[in-house]
């Protein structure tokens, strides 16, 4: 018979009471676990630091959640239910519970595979879903005036200032995620095409497009502002930090919000923003999903959906306002 679904906010009384949180280091005799299962993901799965970092902290989690002294063979299904309790009594978001228990299913299903489990107690852990929202973004007028804002302040040539119009342009004409855009090397721009080589998330290239007034925002900054920046030592990066480096994407992030901020009534938004604004903006205007899929580098084609929902809103709220029998 199938484990009865346990929602990560009940402890079963057999559970007992639900522990304070431990500090998210394993056992030491699990700490060698942990370090072979991150190897795995990255040298045979492939994922990236980002990635690495996120599973190491949830796991680490989840192992101290076992006890100083603990053996793997304690990480069964009403310990796994134990550890999500613990995250909800304390407040943890639905998104960030999701999360981690999808990291102690590939643990366990892993563990299972490699011996050292005997089974896979993850496959019967249930967690709350994240809910499907996305943040609010600025509309077509909004985004408008805030990239005419940052033109103005690039028309005098400044360098910093003609790459943070670079900045935002590419932004929001590609849809591209910051650290794509951080990671672009000058080799990576086809100008004749108006086309970026970006390497995504797996390691995945695509090609993307870009309109005129992004490739005049890099025009600019290439032939004016690049070189006042370069020194001997410059990666061939696209964009670079004030002292010659590649563009940090905190730094790109607050590009972002100080010229989201210049705009009064819109939406204080950073990279990512601008990335549902294009996409939002583009199916509003009657792109096809499967384009904008392609443009936002999505694996799955359900991720792309999400802002249809978006669209959807947005044409209830013009309707609500605008039509005499709303």
């Amino acid at each position: 018979m199938p484990a009865a679904v346990l929602d990560p906010g009940e402890v079963e009384p057999h559970l007992g009471p639900v522990p304070q949180p431990p500090a998210a280091e394993p056992p030491p005799g699990l700490a060698a676990v942990l370090e072979e299962f991150l190897r795995h993901l990255e040298l045979e799965r492939g994922r990236s630091p980002h990635t690495l970092r996120a599973y190491r902290g949830d796991v680490s989690g989840l192992l101290a959640s076992l006890g100083p002294d603990a053996e793997l063979a304690a990480l069964d299904l009403p310990a796994l239910r134990r550890w999500l309790a613990v995250d909800h009594a304390r407040g943890v978001g639905r998104a960030t519970l999701a999360r981690r228990a999808a990291a102690a299913r590939t643990f366990t299903a892993w563990a299972r595979r490699s011996g050292r489990l005997a089974d896979d107690p993850g496959a019967r852990l249930s967690a709350p879903r994240a809910r499907a929202a996305l943040p609010a973004v600025p509309d077509a007028e909004q985004a408008r005036a805030v990239l005419a804002a940052a033109g103005s302040g690039a028309a005098e040539a400044e360098p910093v200032a003609l790459r943070d119009h670079a900045i935002l342009e590419l932004l929001y004409a590609t849809g591209v995620r910051v650290a794509e855009l951080c990671g672009l090397d000058l080799d990576d721009v086809d100008h004749h095409q108006r086309v970026l080589r970006v390497l995504g998330k797996g390691d995945r290239e695509r090609t993307v497009v870009f309109g005129v007034p992004a490739a005049r925002a890099v025009r600019l900054w290439l032939d004016h502002g690049r070189s006042a920046l370069a020194t001997p030592k410059s990666p061939p990066a696209l964009l670079l930090g004030a002292r010659g480096g590649r563009l940090d994407p905190r730094v790109a992030r607050d590009v972002v919000h100080r010229a989201v901020a210049a705009v009064p009534g819109t939406p204080d938004i950073g990279p990512h923003g601008l990335r549902h604004a294009a996409a939002t903006h583009m199916l509003e205007r009657g792109a096809d999903l499967r384009y904008v899929q392609e443009l936002l580098g999505h694996a799955k084609l359900a991720t792309t959906q999400l802002y249809t929902h978006v669209t959807v809103e947005r044409l209830k709220v013009v309707h609500e306002q605008a039509h005499p029998r709303a």
